[in-house]
């Protein structure tokens, strides 16, 4: 009995260090070896909904080599679209007559045997094929328009009560899944304001939380909360417990969002919490839809916003980032589903799997890992030309605290000046990174002192000039490797 009872307590240890966790410093995150976890994300919140196992393994498999290693979706689809009522590619729903409170779940798991084969066991295969292909799985249980009445009353099927019976369901399910992360909320603000009435949807949001950890046990997964856009989670939960880290949306209304300063304000909260930009602008989303007024000419958001809103956020102090195409978090496929948007591209998933931005932004996570991580921290001393003001033009400085290394994003193929003063070394070594293709630029090295001016390179791709650059300044003693493409 001795032994059996110590078998347990090593199991629920070892899951434990199977997960990912917050970093000891409260800003980063890291997995089992205490090496640095970057979070980078792909939304693909039909994903449970819209394809079948075989299309499932080609998008997870694609994502896997294009370096993604958190995978977002949501476990009960928008009750917005089709009055609740969607089943997946199998004809299954989540639920008997859509009462929450009664689980659709069959004996037997044969995917071959309709009748074994529930909307349960598909969820099972997508978690655990992402888990075979070393992808953690950032699982929604319920799409916030399902437990909120922000948008309308209509999918509302959750209170305290089922929410928590759901939440302990999904909890012992995947207790002892390794790559579970759980969100909560979707789109929606917990407190609004809606027909003259004051809605608080906290404690339901609370008693979900609760059943998941009680689902769990002795189980631990991280856990978050996804925001309505611009806004986040540090402004309902960041005190709460559940809450491990803070997450906003930076959407897709517009191209000027700081979402930099957005950064600072969560990482300055008390207790410090890691934070991250969950929801960012899809690429090809067109900018803001949902006015009345959008016209092609307004446009979409482009490999290029996609990336200058992606690095200065990770050198403002994110934790890692989240990227989203339009046509593949919806799966959009004509043949089957309408477009959600007015002026969706339809191109179709399988084809935007590829799209330019989609292949660029591992380059970054490769960047980061190669130097000092747990210790980088942002500084705009650095900078001694023009910082700049905005999305356009600003210059964002990110350091090892040693000074053993400085990276500095530019949005604009422009010279910048930069003071190597404080920077570790009697010798340095300064080279130019490029977003769009991970390569490097050796620019100079040696005994660089005071204010210096660096002149990015004259690179040309198929859409003109080259914008932005990186530029890295490294102690030459600590013989950081350049990151590989």
């Amino acid at each position: 009995m001795r032994q059996l009872f110590i078998l347990l307590i090593c199991s629920g240890w070892l899951n434990a260090l199977a997960q990912i966790r917050v970093h000891p410093n409260h800003h980063t995150l890291q997995n089992k070896d205490g090496k640095p976890f970057f979070w980078l994300g792909d939304t693909a919140w039909e994903l449970f909904h819209r394809l079948d196992r075989r299309d499932t393994e080609t998008y997870l498999d694609t994502r896997r080599q294009q370096g993604f290693n958190v995978i977002q979706v949501v476990a009960l689809a928008f009750a917005n679209e089709s009055d609740n009522h969607k089943p997946n590619r199998y004809g299954d729903f989540p639920f008997v007559d859509n009462n929450s409170d009664q689980l659709a779940i069959t004996p037997g798991n044969n995917p071959d045997d309709t009748a074994q084969y529930d909307y349960w066991d598909h969820v099972d295969f997508v978690v655990q094929s992402a888990a075979r292909m070393g992808l953690y799985v950032a699982l929604n249980p319920v799409w916030g328009d399902h437990v909120s009445r922000h948008w309308s009353s209509k999918g509302v099927i959750f209170n305290e009560q089922k929410a928590r019976s759901y939440g302990k369901f999904l909890g012992n399910r995947y207790a002892s899944q390794w790559n579970i992360i759980w969100i909560l909320g979707g789109d929606c603000p917990p407190v609004y304001e809606k027909d003259q009435h004051h809605y608080d949807d906290r404690p339901v949001w609370r008693a979900m939380a609760a059943g998941i950890k009680e689902g769990e046990g002795t189980k631990w997964h991280l856990m978050t909360y996804h925001p309505k856009g611009g806004k986040s989670s540090s402004e309902y939960f960041h005190r709460e417990n559940w809450l491990d880290f803070n997450s906003f949306q930076s959407s897709h209304g517009s191209r000027d969002v700081d979402t930099w300063n957005w950064v600072a304000r969560d990482l300055a909260l008390i207790p410090p919490k890691p934070t991250l930009d969950m929801e960012p602008c899809y690429e090809d989303h067109p900018i803001n839809p949902w006015d009345g007024k959008w016209t092609r000419k307004r446009g979409y958001f482009n490999a290029y916003d996609i990336r200058s809103r992606l690095y200065r956020s990770v050198f403002a102090g994110m934790c890692g980032f989240t990227y989203g195409h339009h046509q593949v978090w919806q799966f959009l496929d004509t043949t089957r589903y309408q477009p959600l948007s007015v002026g969706d591209t339809l191109i179709g998933w399988k084809r935007a799997l590829h799209a330019e931005a989609a292949g660029q932004i591992q380059y970054l996570k490769q960047l980061m890992l190669s130097r000092p991580y747990f210790t980088r921290m942002v500084d705009q001393r650095l900078i001694q030309s023009a910082r700049g003001t905005d999305y356009q033009d600003l210059v964002m400085a990110s350091r090892d605290s040693a000074g053993s290394y400085v990276m500095v994003y530019l949005p604009e193929s422009k010279p910048v000046t930069i003071d190597v003063t404080n920077l570790s070394g009697n010798e340095k070594r300064a080279w130019w990174f490029d977003p769009r293709t991970g390569k490097v630029f050796k620019d100079r090295e040696g005994r660089l002192k005071g204010a210096i001016t660096f002149t990015p390179p004259v690179q040309r791709n198929a859409s003109g000039t080259a914008t932005d650059w990186v530029l890295v300044i490294d102690d030459t003693a600590q013989k950081y490797p350049y990151p590989k493409p």
